[in-house]
């Protein structure tokens, strides 16, 4: 017997990465952040954690004002999630009444929200080397989502190619899902009063190492932000708990950090990417804190099994189109040369 509603009952759920000891492994799997957040954010929170007998604040003001301020947005143009994973639910329950269209290579929660929320989902192929090609979706209806740089390809669509399809459906909202847009490429937001169509998604989860604190953000129109929040007001409007309240309005007093913790991982998804073509790897050009790759003499389940025997957890995604991939955070200098020797030694034992 099951008391669930029954149309629940083919609900798949998103599949997380693992989570492990990372005293044993090498995490190289769920695409955070290997540094630790700047000192000033842990003071922060500590700090917070003496008020925890009081809500939230419901406007999220220690955030709001300086995001605003760092995007060149007003704060009614900005709305403040559980993670940006609630932004997205939101905008699935909310803004799909003529249903959505996505990639079929892209991030998997598009497909669990348009189960959960009943929506109408069409799902479009991405070009066979997994670019994005938004003329496909002309002649659909309803709302377009999509990431940029995209996950798990890491492929970066231009600014000139979104602003075409704003332009060509002016009626159709366009979801620009950037969690990755620091690594590489051009954000949307400073599009958002060209375009009233436009909805730009981001997070603290990976340039900013608050992946645990679980906190995101939507830019867009004060209509649209003001919609958000009637749904928002509608379920949980102290969605955005003290602890991490604290954390992202410290962390945004650590600009200088945290550029500097994203050029760390631009130079060594760049020396990664070098050295996986020297070992004969077919790789995505990534914008992400991610590679895609593949090897032409080993299937990706074999690759992913062989790293997880050796202590190092990467991505392996069992679909059609991306089975002989795998999806590789950028690490620290060290555990990704640590990757690299572990490869160099499981590709020897092919070649043997």
């Amino acid at each position: 017997m099951t008391f669930l509603n029954q149309k629940y009952l083919t609900l798949t759920p998103y599949t997380p990465g693992e989570q492990v000891d990372e005293q044993e492994y090498i995490k190289l799997n769920t695409n955070e952040s290997p540094y630790v957040p700047a000192p000033g954010v842990q003071e922060a929170v500590a700090e917070a954690s003496q008020k925890l007998n009081r809500y939230s604040d419901i406007a999220v003001e220690v955030v709001a004002k300086p995001l605003a301020q760092y995007l060149g947005v007003k704060q009614e143009q900005l709305f403040l999630g559980n993670g940006s994973d609630e932004v997205l639910s939101y905008i699935f329950q909310g803004f799909t009444e003529k249903g959505i269209a996505f990639p079929d290579v892209t991030y998997g929660f598009y497909q669990v929200y348009s189960g959960l929320y009943q929506v109408d989902a069409t799902v479009v192929s991405l070009n066979e080397d997994f670019s994005l090609d938004l003329k496909e979706y002309d002649e659909l209806k309803g709302t377009v989502i999509f990431a940029n740089p995209n996950a798990p390809t890491g492929i970066y669509l231009s600014q000139e190619g979104i602003c075409e399809f704003l332009e060509r459906h002016p009626d159709r909202l366009v979801v620009v899902d950037e969690a990755y847009i620091d690594f590489g490429g051009k954000s949307m937001v400073s599009l958002i009063d060209q375009y009233k169509n436009l909805l730009v998604v981001g997070t603290f989860s990976k340039s900013r190492q608050l992946a645990g604190a679980r906190l995101g953000f939507g830019v867009g129109n004060t209509e649209l932000i003001a919609d958000l929040n009637r749904l928002r007001f509608s379920l949980n409007p102290y969605n955005v708990n003290s602890l991490t309240q604290a954390a992202g309005g410290a962390v945004l007093q650590e600009q200088a950090y945290v550029d500097q913790k994203i050029q760390e991982t631009i130079q060594v998804r760049e020396w990664s990417k070098q050295e996986l073509t020297k070992l004969g790897f077919e790789q995505t050009d990534s914008q992400g804190n991610f590679l895609f790759a593949k090897h032409p003499k080993l299937a990706g389940e074999t690759l992913f099994h062989a790293l997880r025997e050796k202590k190092i957890l990467v991505r392996w995604f069992n679909q059609p189109r991306t089975k002989d991939y795998l999806r590789i955070t950028v690490g620290t200098q060290e555990q990704m040369e640590r990757l690299i020797a572990v490869l160099t030694t499981i590709l020897e034992g092919v070649d043997a």
